[in-house]
């Protein structure tokens, strides 16, 4: 299989790239990102970093010619890049709404176009949102309305693009709630507290990144993928791997 993961710098896509580069069913591994991706650390014994490639994209909106080549033939992507509800109070609205929306819709249509359509299997595209994203444009979320909108909007289009192409395209929408990193009290004591005060769900980067790579090489279980089916997807892959 080769695998697409967007926002390959990120918290979520280096454990992803480092999961597939010890899975012996992922062939190649391609990592999307603004500047260069750097192979992870601490990788397994059977690990193969011979399969990684990092490919720069200047500009998601656009991508060239030699990017698409590089896209070609790929089975799966999945879609990490955007930008954190934490990180979105303190930018430009405009451009908060052209990483998240923009910028997945762009590449979407970039990967597709790079596939071609005489592929005998469709394209597993996995977009991970967030817990509290709404799809229902006449609500008003309770939690960063505007954001939690145009993030369950963008659900909304890729699903929409996919099932305008549903021999080429097979999508899915990973909702998890606040993501964890093992062995962080930081991490921990914050989940605690957004439990208490608003009942969000939390899970580890570790368990939510074998979810997703479970999911989009043995198909998608159900739209939406929410916190407890990654949760649930991802120990069972993690103690399948081990035996």
């Amino acid at each position: 299989m080769k695998l697409i993961i967007s926002g390959g710098t990120g918290f979520v896509a280096t454990e992803l790239i480092r999961q597939s580069l010890n899975n012996p069913r992922i062939t190649s591994v391609l990592a999307l990102a603004r500047r260069p991706v750097d192979v992870p650390q601490n990788l397994g014994p059977k690990s193969d970093s011979g399969k990684f490639k990092s490919v720069v994209v200047h500009d998601f909106d656009h991508y060239p010619e030699d990017v698409k080549k590089q896209l070609e033939g790929a089975d799966a992507c999945i879609w990490t890049l955007a930008i954190t509800p934490t990180k979105a109070k303190s930018m430009p609205w405009d451009e908060v709404k052209r990483v998240c929306q923009n910028y997945t819709m762009s590449g979407l249509q970039a990967i597709f176009e790079a596939r071609g359509t005489s592929t005998s299997t469709p394209l597993r595209f996995l977009y991970m949102s967030g817990i509290a994203a709404e799809r229902d444009q006449t609500k008003t979320p309770r939690f960063m309305a505007q954001y939690s909108l145009m993030r369950g909007e963008t659900e909304n289009q890729v699903l929409a693009f996919a099932g305008s192409h549903p021999e080429q395209i097979d999508a899915s929408v990973a909702k998890p709630g606040l993501i964890l990193q093992p062995g962080s009290i930081f991490h921990w004591l914050r989940a605690t507290l957004l439990w208490w005060m608003a009942s969000v769900p939390s899970i580890s980067v570790v368990e939510i990144s074998a979810a997703m790579l479970e999911q989009v090489m043995d198909g998608f279980e159900k739209d939406p993928l929410m916190n407890d089916d990654l949760a649930r997807i991802g120990q069972k892959a993690m103690s399948n791997n081990r035996n």
